[in-house]
């Protein structure tokens, strides 16, 4: 197996924030404990992340770290999970170089997913993309689902009807990304690496995108949970496995 086909083995997944848009199922558990379809996000993540030849997660956790741990703790397959404790809130960009420093291969690229997303999507086409374009980092991309219903409306104000939360044909960050090696120190000890980071290597031409063609959901908040849950019920027996 060459460099250019050898699958990316090892993630971070940041568990740390609050999360107080998801109350009140984030009362009392971190937001990647939050139950969709009567499964834990991280677990669905865990589940994707092992699929695609990943065999060593770090999470990085700091609200309710001891309800992660317990419950990875009692895990007899998937990936080896470290679990990473921040001391105090680091931001987004400041959680990912806290985790990154876990992982077992500092020389290696690994993914890294936001606590709160459920996807399936060919991780293997990911990193083939990612290291056909040559950067030093590639964004997981995905059509943004507006909360608001939009009218359909025709050029004498007539109405004909309505979409609710329609997909519009506009991209956004998914909260997935590919980092090779070198990206770990150009992100913030502490702060956000989408308002840092991410720009400087823009302007380099650094920072690639790869669009998502499979199921993509944030959950960032209680709405989200309940329409999700439906998503995923929907798609349950083929199509969770991409």
């Amino acid at each position: 197996m060459t460099a250019s086909t050898t699958p990316v083995s090892q993630a971070v997944i940041l568990a740390g924030g609050q999360a107080t848009r998801l109350r009140p199922y984030t009362d009392t558990r971190p937001k990647a404990m939050v139950e969709v379809a009567g499964r834990p996000i991280i677990d669905y993540q865990l589940e994707w992340l092992a699929g695609h030849g990943v065999e060593h997660v770090v999470v990085s956790c700091g609200y309710k770290a001891e309800v992660l741990q317990e419950h990875l703790s009692g895990r007899t397959d998937g990936p080896t999970v470290t679990l990473m404790t921040e001391d105090e809130p680091l931001g987004r960009g400041g959680a990912l170089r806290f985790a990154a420093s876990g992982l077992r291969d500092a020389e290696s690229p690994y993914f890294a997913l936001n606590g709160d997303i459920l996807t399936w999507f060919p991780l293997r086409e990911f990193t083939a993309h990612h290291r056909a374009k040559g950067g030093l980092a590639t964004l997981a991309l995905a059509r943004f689902r507006t909360t608001w219903g939009v009218v359909d409306i025709t050029d004498d104000d007539r109405i004909e009807g309505f979409t609710q939360s329609p997909v519009l044909p506009l991209w956004i960050n998914a909260g997935v990304y590919l980092f090779e090696p070198g990206m770990t120190p150009l992100l913030p000890v502490k702060g956000d690496h989408e308002s840092s980071t991410f720009p400087r290597l823009a302007e380099e031409g650094r920072l690639h995108g790869y669009r998502i063609d499979g199921f993509w959901r944030g959950v960032d908040t209680a709405k989200d949970v309940k329409e999700a849950g439906e998503e995923i019920r929907e798609l349950q027996g083929g199509a969770l496995t991409s």
